[in-house]
């Protein structure tokens, strides 16, 4: 037993100084990310179209979303996909997966991704602090409110 516990300790030890941690989760750079608006935000309004151009069209009702991640409804939105990781974390953008991955701050895991981008426009900085700000101000999300596809 003793022999395990070494081991174990060993391992871990290891993954630390190669830069990895026990969640496979990628520490990112905050000091990147786009300042949160100052406006009080209004999902119907600011947030809601926003998700729908950008988002909806591989994060919607389709029986495969990418990354099982659906973006439909609040509960989809803030539980996050095949990670078991929540994407939105209210009250704190700087903590929540879905800004960081809406910056480019996770490589690989960049939305819409890199190799997309001709057709899905990444959101722009000014957005970007609007989901941030949104995601600070609670994610307030009204109930019964589920994202539709874009109008073209």
């Amino acid at each position: 037993m003793e022999i395990v516990k070494k081991m174990l300790s060993t391992l871990v030890v290891a993954m630390m100084v190669c830069g990895l941690n026990l969640k496979g989760a990628e520490e990112v750079d905050i000091s990147k990310l786009p300042a949160a608006s100052d406006k009080k935000v209004d999902f119907i309004k600011d947030i809601k179209p926003l998700l729908e151009k950008s988002c909806f069209n591989c994060h919607g009702v389709k029986p495969r979303a990418k990354g099982k991640y659906f973006m439909n409804n609040r509960e989809k939105a803030i539980a996050g996909g095949s990670s078991d990781e929540k994407a939105i974390i209210a009250g704190k953008s700087a903590k929540s997966p879905l800004v960081h991955m809406i910056t480019d701050l996770v490589e690989e895991m960049e939305m819409p991704p890199i190799d997309k981008r001709e057709k899905y426009k990444a959101l722009t900085k000014t957005q970007i602090g609007l989901v941030r700000a949104w995601i600070d101000q609670g994610a307030k999300w009204p109930a019964g409110v589920e994202l539709q596809k874009a109008a073209e």
